[in-house]
């Protein structure tokens, strides 16, 4: 498996930090999925492909609902941190390790690909865009749930963009919604949904400590807060509570089909 330069960076993080990812993770809070789900007509029995799967929250939240899930990732200790809690909870999915870039299955195989908090990782957006077209059945969903930033706010988008490079160099881009919504269009996912909602980073420290992020990077990230410009404070609602840097960081929940 050749992987780029950040596909690279992505497998050396993750496969680190797996054991930061589990049931205690903000992402095991899978509230979103479930509001999402709300508007995707699924089979009972879907085939369901989660790329870049982590500790598998969105993958084993679907097998729990009776779909037949692929869970993958780039990391293989995130893979095995999958089948412990799927041991654990009586679940059975199925792993693979690939890039999210390059999928090893045929055309038109799965109802249902999603990925959740990881796209800003992803080299190309693009293939993995063209990769999920190319695997959906025709009529199949896709969603896609990630940071974002919002439209024609260029200044808050690189603000973003650099703290997320120094808290973990793993981080590629996050991408507007209209920058998703038009590489769905190009590769033939029709998007149903696109909605930007704000989500509470509660603390700074415990932001750093999920990406094991250094202490030089930190105290870059602690300058860039200290010197956000106007547009930055009020677009992400930076200010401080009880002592701690909070913020509001924008997540993209984008819904498409297949044509």
């Amino acid at each position: 498996m050749k992987l780029d330069a950040v596909q690279q960076a992505a497998q050396e993080q993750f496969a680190r930090q797996s054991r930061n990812y589990g049931r205690s993770h903000i992402l095991a809070d899978v509230s979103d999925v479930t509001a999402a789900l709300a508007k995707i007509a699924l089979p009972e029995r879907a085939q369901v492909l989660d790329v870049a799967t982590g500790a598998g929250h969105t993958g084993l939240h679907l097998a729990s609902l009776g779909h037949e899930v692929t869970c993958a990732d780039l990391a293989e200790p995130m893979l095995e941190r999958v089948r412990e809690t799927a041991s654990e909870r009586g679940l059975t999915v199925a792993t693979r390790q690939h890039p999210a870039e390059e999928f090893p299955y045929a055309d038109a195989s799965f109802d249902f690909v999603t990925s959740r908090i990881a796209p800003h990782h992803f080299s190309s957006p693009e293939s993995f865009i063209r990769e999920t077209a190319r695997v959906l059945r025709p009529g199949g969903w896709f969603l896609l749930i990630d940071g974002s930033v919002p439209d024609g706010e260029p200044e808050a988008e690189e603000w973003l963009h650099q703290v997320e490079k120094h808290r973990d160099p793993s981080h590629h881009r996050l991408l507007t919604p209209r920058a998703w919504t038009a590489l769905c269009e190009a590769h033939g996912l029709h998007v149903q949904s696109a909605e930007l909602r704000t989500f509470k980073q509660p603390d700074l420290e415990w932001y750093f400590e999920t990406a094991a992020t250094s202490p030089e990077n930190r105290r870059t990230v602690r300058d860039l807060i200290a010197n956000a410009p106007a547009s930055v404070r009020a677009a992400f609602r930076l200010g401080e509570e009880d002592g701690k840097i909070v913020w509001w960081w924008p997540r993209l929940t984008l819904i498409a089909r297949r044509g």
